[in-house]
């Protein structure tokens, strides 16, 4: 296992569409292991493979807390089949460093992927899980959540990302 480098906007690999995965190699399954750690590491609640520079259709989200048990989820070549509802979420991106802001999302989504053994199934979500599992799924098809934001706020999230950028440049 690594943990891997995470791709900052604006590189543009984070806007590749992904590829799907045609079956669960074990090369599959050590870069699950490394994404697992990467997500942990940052720390982060979701890591779309992109993320890492890998166009591949897969992410991993765990919206457990600190003092809670891990409740990974692996998604390979997820597909949302069903969006009802409708939330505001400030949600912050490991692509985009210290931006946080509110995006609308759908309040509860079923997803349909294969697990890390290639198992296919079925997940209805809503809450954090719900809006993780739109972002990082975004995430496989170049979308990134500034997109999801209003010129101005996407202006504002840009010039904080490159303030951020340039305090890390000069430290």
């Amino acid at each position: 296992m690594a943990i891997r480098s995470i791709l900052h906007y604006p590189d543009k690999r984070l806007r590749e569409k992904a590829q799907p995965i045609d079956v669960v190699t074990p090369e599959i399954v050590a870069l699950i292991e490394d994404m697992k750690e990467t997500m942990y590491a940052a720390p982060g609640v979701g890591l779309a493979a992109p993320q890492i520079g890998v166009a591949l259709r897969l992410f991993v989200i765990d919206t457990a807390g600190d003092d809670e048990p891990s409740e990974l989820c692996v998604f390979i070549n997820p597909e949302i089949v069903a969006r009802d509802g409708e939330v505001l979420w400030n949600e912050g991106c490991l692509s985009f460093p210290g931006v946080h802001e509110e995006i609308d999302r759908a309040e509860r989504v079923t997803v349909r992927a294969l697990d890390e053994r290639g198992r296919a199934f079925e997940l209805e979500a809503d809450g954090l899980l719900a809006v993780a599992i739109q972002h990082e799924n975004d995430h496989l098809d170049g979308v990134l959540m500034v997109d999801r934001m209003s010129v101005l706020k996407r202006r504002l999230a840009l010039r904080k990302l490159q303030k951020k950028q340039a305090e890390s440049a000069n430290a």
